[in-house]
């Protein structure tokens, strides 16, 4: 029976060794490799997307991704709607087409590749928040987060303020409506998620703006 109750043991000690999860980094791999600061420094602002639809399950992933995002107090004042409806994106670019006639902003929208007045995107995340002390840093956050999700998902990615002008106006009213915000919550900002047509050369960042303090 000793021997038996050995044997086992060795057995079950072989098994969980075996179990434990492995390395999936390459033996090659540089040992300061880091996907997340890798994300950080290749993200760049979309501005041109391919019509193909992000996935549902992607786009879940993106938004759970915002709602982890730190803000003041944990209190989560901020809403998310989600849009990847062709039909209501062309409608509201069709209102907003409509709106600026007689404007500059006609000759933007008339240039053949202008789909929808989120840079094409095909999906919009749109963020709202319940004015507050630090809920438009919150709602930053969250679409920081956002981004760095479609980034890690191989999608292309933009935040846009410019749209939400139009969603106070008479003409985007009933979009605001269709949003389905609860009381006192203000739409604040956007994000527009796809899958890119462009690879943008990145922008130059001035590290002198930074000191250290002793």
């Amino acid at each position: 029976m000793k021997r038996l109750f050995t044997a086992a043991l060795l057995a079950a000690l072989f098994v969980g060794t075996s179990c434990q999860p492995q390395s999936t980094a390459p033996a090659s791999a540089p040992a300061d490799a880091n996907q997340t600061i890798d994300d950080i420094l290749s993200r760049r602002s979309i501005r041109a997307y391919k019509e193909q639809a992000v996935p549902r399950d992607l786009l879940d992933k993106i938004v759970e991704c915002g709602i982890w995002a730190p803000n003041g107090m944990n209190a989560q004042q901020w809403e998310v709607r989600v849009v990847d409806s062709k039909e209501w994106l062309d409608n509201i670019t069709a209102a907003y087409k409509s709106s600026v006639k007689g404007t500059p902003a006609e000759r933007m929208v008339e240039q053949p590749e202008f789909k929808n007045m989120f840079r094409n995107a095909p999906a919009v995340i749109f963020v709202a928040h319940k004015p507050g002390h630090c809920t438009q840093v919150d709602c930053g956050l969250m679409a920081g987060n956002m981004m760095l999700a479609a980034t890690s998902l191989d999608l292309g990615s933009i935040c846009m303020m410019g749209p939400i002008g139009f969603f106070r106006t008479d003409a985007g009213k009933p979009f605001l409506e269709s949003l389905r915000l609860s009381e006192g919550y203000e739409l604040l900002l956007c994000v527009g998620v796809g899958y890119a047509d462009e690879q943008p050369n990145p922008t130059p960042r001035n590290m002198d703006v930074v000191q250290y303090i002793d």
